[in-house]
């Protein structure tokens, strides 16, 4: 059985229609959306609505770690009379593009800059949408979270434009425990293990779930699979008998993981 596992994809769907080949399922593990190209300031959705300009200036605040990112950005989505909707019709373009470019049969869950409202008018009858579940896939049981982590002491503006899929420390931790025993375990954020969530570019640690790490020391999965960190300190760490794996940043590498068994 040979399985490929993507992450990250950020609008690469020309990769991500070669990704299933010779392959018997393909498992995408989140952020399909390219909301903002950090490496391409005129492409992603926000590069789309606003041009490269604003997202190069947007980039350099982000960067700077300060405020004043959230402030440039709302200051351009005043400008529009209806931003959420563009938001919607941007993203739905680039959902119908990614969507048809799968190819294999895939399990796919949402990441934090997808829209998983949005995903049922997309799938078909040869991609499952498989967050919060589970499935047997070549004799192996797979278990399925997506989504990110909302850090303690921060809070989500609902009435925003767009809105990232961050869940709650214990509503994710609920959503883990309900999972039924499994063979690979996988998210789209990693399990709480520093090596595994620090990304050496940006020189800061993402958030971890321990929920994660708790699931992996009850049922001692064969894999974690997982993404969301693009350039990790460490790709690949053994937790007890389980591979805990950073599938890759799928954008730029335009390569799946393999699995085989």
């Amino acid at each position: 059985m040979r399985v490929h596992v993507v992450s990250d994809v950020h609008g690469n769907a020309e990769a991500l229609a070669r990704a299933g080949e010779g392959a018997d399922a393909l498992v995408v593990l989140g952020d399909l959306i390219d909301f903002v190209d950090y490496h391409d300031h005129s492409r992603g959705i926000l590069g789309t609505i606003f041009g490269a300009e604003k997202v190069c200036r947007f980039a350099e605040l982000r960067r700077s770690n300060g405020r004043g990112a959230g402030l440039y950005v709302r200051s351009l989505w005043e400008t529009l009379d209806d931003p959420a909707a563009v938001v919607l019709d941007a993203a739905r373009q680039q959902y119908a593009e990614l969507f048809g470019a799968m190819t294999a049969p895939t399990y796919a869950i949402p990441g934090n800059v997808d829209m998983p409202e949005l995903w049922p008018e997309f799938a078909s009858a040869g991609v499952r949408l498989v967050d919060n579940g589970s499935a047997d896939i070549g004799g192996l049981r797979f278990g399925f979270v997506g989504g990110t982590l909302l850090p303690p002491g921060y809070t989500l503006n609902r009435a925003a434009p767009w809105v990232p899929y961050v869940r709650e420390v214990d509503e994710y931790a609920e959503a883990v425990r309900a999972l039924p025993a499994m063979d690979v375990l996988c998210s789209h954020v990693p399990p709480a293990v520093a090596e595994l969530t620090y990304d050496v570019v940006a020189t800061r640690a993402e958030f971890g779930s321990t929920a994660l790490l708790a699931a992996i020391a009850e049922h001692s999965p064969r894999w974690s699979l997982f993404g969301h960190v693009h350039q990790p300190l460490s790709r690949r760490v053994r937790v007890g008998r389980t591979e805990c794996v950073n599938v890759g940043h799928f954008k730029r590498t335009g390569l799946p993981y393999v699995l085989r068994w």
